[in-house]
């Protein structure tokens, strides 16, 4: 009868092209072990049977399984254990798939907000203008308004808030007034933020629908404190061409404390929705 060819750890290295480090660690945990370990030298042998474990460890590999969970699935098992972790793996990757998602659109939104700033401040545009304003989702919270811009910016409230309805949001910070005139002259006390989120509310969240109207816009180039000036190209604008401006106004900062402390660089779009037109 033919003796059973035996591999050292090195050829199984070689063939499997796997680290010789990798299979000290795989027979330590129990997925790979030696079939023969010489009791002279500690030598690690392997037939041609356990060779055939590195592909399946690979793959498993591939799948998303952690070590710890591949150590009953390797030696094989009943349809219904692997069914079953194969079940609770595509629960979880299905939850890691949309956490990648939605940390890829918190980034790519950041990613262009920094593009769009940068657009506007090479071409140095600060004119107003009339322009649709897209409708969106957004969550939201009311809250006292001071001009502490950086505080209403990055406002741990309104975090503590997003956490405690298992929500997170992406784009940019928006602030609305109730009165754009009060926010001209820099008497508002009240205002409310506003994010887009990454999935939908729960019950019981703040949401509400900005959008899905004409607006006056102008951006505001540098530091919050002198916005007025931009409210002020609104209002001018507005008048000269015989617009009637709502109430309202929203404050869309696209580079701001999130991005850069230094307040020459910021750049907020000013929003005040009209209500009549020439």
């Amino acid at each position: 009868m033919q003796k059973e060819k035996l591999y050292s750890i090195g050829e199984v290295s070689r063939i499997c092209n796997i680290s010789k480090k990798a299979l000290r660690f795989y027979d330590q945990i129990g997925i790979i072990t030696p079939d023969v370990i010489c009791k002279e030298n500690g030598y690690r042998y392997y037939n041609r049977e356990t060779l055939l474990t590195v592909p399946i460890v690979k793959y498993y590999k591939q799948m998303g399984f952690k070590l710890e969970e591949m150590q009953d699935l390797v030696e094989g098992n009943t349809y219904y254990f692997v069914k079953q972790n194969f079940i609770s793996k595509i629960d979880e990757l299905r939850i890691q798939e949309q956490e990648i998602h939605n940390s890829y659109m918190a980034v790519k939104d950041w990613y262009e907000l920094i593009q769009e700033a940068q657009l506007v401040s090479r071409s140095n545009v600060q004119e107003a203008g009339i322009k649709y304003i897209n409708t969106a989702d957004y969550c939201y919270m009311d809250q006292d308004f001071s001009y502490r811009y950086m505080e209403s910016i990055i406002n741990i409230d309104w975090v503590n808030y997003l956490e405690s309805v298992n929500n997170e949001i992406a784009g940019e910070v928006i602030l609305r007034f109730p009165s754009w005139t009060d926010k001209m002259e820099g008497t508002s006390t009240r205002a409310r933020i506003m994010q887009r989120p990454v999935r939908p509310c729960m019950a019981g969240t703040n949401k509400t629908v900005f959008g899905g109207i004409m607006a006056v816009t102008v951006y505001h180039l540098g530091a919050l404190e002198r916005i007025g000036e931009s409210y002020k190209k609104i209002r001018d604008w507005a008048r000269d061409r015989g617009y009637k401006c709502g109430p309202e106004s929203y404050e869309r900062y696209v580079v701001d404390y999130w991005t850069t402390r230094n307040p020459e660089e910021f750049v907020t779009e000013v929003i005040v929705p009209v209500m009549d037109g020439p």
